[in-house]
């Protein structure tokens, strides 16, 4: 069984820098898709970037691009979601994800997704 442990929210001025964290315990990460999904209050939940390990894939919402990038570490057996040039927008609970599975057709699809971190809120405002 996968376990993923979030770290890193805060609050941060628009116009910030945030990095994300997620530990993965219990199993390794190489050849699962992984990824970043974010809600805001009274909102449904986003799919911000999402990429398969070892096989090259990556997606990344039109809303972040450009600004956030996510990348793995390997010998952590973690994930991150670099956040650059934060908006009042970006502001919502985040949660690492990860699946054994998932269609290329469908990869930063929420329903794809079988582990789920506990999610880190990220607030920006001045």
């Amino acid at each position: 069984q996968l376990q993923l442990v979030e770290s890193g929210g805060g609050l941060v001025q628009p116009g910030g820098s945030l990095r994300l964290s997620c530990a993965a315990s219990g199993r390794t990460l190489d050849h699962y898709a992984i990824g970043w999904f974010r809600q805001a209050p009274g909102k449904g939940r986003e799919g911000v970037s999402c990429a398969t390990v070892g096989f090259g894939s990556t997606y990344i919402a039109d809303s972040v691009k450009g600004r956030f990038t996510i990348f793995t570490d390997t010998a952590k057996n973690s994930m991150y979601l670099e956040m650059n040039n934060l908006k009042p927008e970006d502001s919502a609970i985040y949660y690492c994800v990860a699946s054994r599975r998932v269609l290329l057709s469908r990869l930063c699809v929420s329903t794809e997704y079988d582990y789920w971190g506990q999610g880190t809120q990220v607030t920006v405002s001045s």
